[in-house]
């Protein structure tokens, strides 16, 4: 007997071995046994998710006779009366399917339309089925409008199409639509070890694991999947041959990548590159893995408790819950992102895996702890009394002050977690360096992240010849950086060579900026609040400051 193959062996024969889909099997089950039957059904989904299974099972419970040759419409198809048999075999008389990927024609349609005309042969109701209908052409649709609104009481269509959107209203407007959606992985792993426990092959929970995710929602493609393991394997699923065969990047590498993009460790971003490359492993499947394992970790760091519920037989929970732990939210976040796009770009690269690098560099250099500004520094930053400021003030009585826009001042932007100087914290190597900083900006000396090194460092000591920073983020301390903060400050007469230590800081140039910033908004929002005709407008006509609408601008 020839072998037949585990997606048509275990097709499901009734709605009860349906996976997935239990939307569309409740509905269409209260229909057949209330026997509100629609005369025009659409289904619409991805590849392999049920579509034509479903409408051969909806044609077997239409026509079925029952065990005794005496049954009605039911939602419960026996399986074994010679309408259930006939339909599964493909020989029921008064079950036609036409694919319209290659009958799209007018002439098709109308051969099959005569066809309406006369009666069940067999069962008990004709139900044509088209496939792919999408791909059916303007006159066809045109041509089966007619019946397809009034077809006789014995006749149903059934619809399917991986895209409905191209499906002309008027033909959506005469069908009862069910969208199939593509399974998750859980549920094809769970289905998968059903069939392979009937078919006595052995198989890791790994390697079932890797091919539920490779069917993308698709329960026809894990099954052919399977399939093409099981002889890959010699007869074994093994999860090491499986992801040779599926080409899949190993998750420890993934896990590497975010390691190092979480700690800002280019050596050994650039390290795991290099073995995805020996390895031959795909840099597209890597940034997909890159996608999954980030979304994981996003929805921990969301709902932490989803942590304490993951799978015990998933071996990348524990690693997944660290790395939530490790990174960020919003830089998490920022990862996915730019993973999801960066697959776009890597067919446009000459080298694959050079675009993996500059899309994983490109994650390194925007994390978002490291905020920049691209505006210039006005004139030399003074503390001084605050201006007035912009306010916008909503009243319930018509007419509403003047506003006076004016250009605002040079304030880079703070880092979340920096706080303003304390008085206490101030050094005399903070006055020099926040004076020396700031005549490089007003000269545009230093600019991009030159600029952000010098604003995020605190000048610890100096000698004659050499003096040395400390700074928080590893990432701004690069060499080119240095290089060009000592030659913009040898440009201004200081020929010093720099030395950077990483650690603590407390008095640097944009925290200065910040304190003095904080401080001129307090003054300009009792500038505002103390003036008289503001004070008016909030009592007499119930005027309010608009949240956020006070800013103290330069005068």
């Amino acid at each position: 007997m020839s072998y037949v193959v585990l997606a048509r062996k275990y097709r499901p024969r009734n709605f009860t071995e349906m996976v997935g889909q239990g939307h569309v099997v409740q509905a269409l089950t209260n229909a057949l046994t209330s026997q509100r039957l629609h005369h025009a059904y659409l289904f619409t989904g991805t590849r392999g998710v049920g579509k034509t299974t479903v409408s051969r099972i909806l044609a077997k419970s239409l026509n079925c006779l029952g065990l005794d040759g005496h049954g009605d419409i039911t939602a419960e198809p026996c399986g074994v009366c010679q309408a259930c048999t006939d339909i599964d075999a493909g020989r029921f008389v008064d079950y036609t399917e036409l694919d319209a990927a290659s009958n799209r024609g007018v002439d098709e349609v109308q051969s099959l339309l005569e066809q309406a005309v006369y009666k069940p042969v067999q069962g008990r109701f004709k139900v044509f089925m088209i496939d792919e209908v999408h791909m059916l052409t303007g006159h066809a649709f045109n041509a089966m409008l007619k019946t397809l609104e009034e077809p006789p009481e014995y006749l149903k269509f059934v619809l399917a199409t991986t895209d409905p959107q191209k499906v002309p209203v008027t033909v959506l407007s005469r069908c009862l639509q069910f969208n199939l959606r593509p399974m998750p992985p859980d549920t094809v792993l769970q289905h998968l070890q059903q069939v392979l426990q009937a078919e006595g092959v052995a198989a890791e929970v790994g390697a079932l694991r890797l091919i539920a995710r490779g069917a993308r929602g698709s329960m026809r493609d894990a099954l052919s999947l399977t399939d093409q393991a099981i002889a890959f394997g010699g007869g074994q699923l093994q999860e090491d041959t499986v992801r040779h065969m599926l080409g899949a990047v190993d998750r420890s590498h993934v896990f590497r990548l975010i390691e190092a993009l979480s700690s800002g460790d280019g050596a050994a971003l650039l390290s795991t590159i290099d073995t995805l490359r020996l390895n031959g492993l795909s840099a597209a499947a890597t940034l997909e893995d890159m996608g999954m394992v980030l979304q994981r970790m996003a929805v921990v760091q969301a709902v932490p408790e989803r942590a304490h519920e993951a799978d015990p037989s998933d071996p990348d929970a524990p690693q997944v819950a660290a790395l939530a732990q490790a990174m960020p939210a919003d830089e998490t976040q920022l990862l996915y992102s730019l993973c999801l796009h960066g697959r776009q770009e890597l067919g446009l690269a000459p080298d694959e895996y050079a675009a993996l690098t500059m899309v994983l560099l490109r994650l390194l250099a925007f994390k978002p702890t490291e905020k920049k500004s691209l505006k210039s520094p006005p004139a030399p930053i003074e503390a001084k009394v605050a201006p007035p400021a912009v306010v916008a003030i909503a009243v319930r009585e018509q007419g509403t002050p003047n506003r006076r826009d004016r250009p605002q001042p040079y304030v880079p932007e703070p880092e979340p977690e920096a706080a303003s100087v304390d008085s206490a914290a101030r050094t005399a190597e903070g006055d020099f360096w926040f004076d020396t900083v700031s005549a490089l900006l007003n000269t545009e000396a230093i600019t991009a992240m030159t600029r952000e090194l010098a604003l995020q460092t605190q000048l610890v000591s100096q000698d004659a010849d050499r003096w040395v920073l400390r700074l928080e983020r590893a990432s701004l301390n690069q060499p080119n950086n240095l290089d060009r903060l000592m030659l913009a400050l040898n440009h201004v007469g200081y020929a010093v060579t720099l030395q950077v230590e990483l650690g603590a800081v407390t008095d640097t140039p944009a925290r200065r900026l910040l304190a003095m910033q904080t401080e001129r908004q307090r003054r300009a929002e009792e500038t505002i609040l103390s003036d008289p005709f503001v004070q008016t407008l909030m009592r007499d006509y119930g005027g309010k400051i608009v949240p956020g609408s006070l800013q103290s601008t330069d005068l």
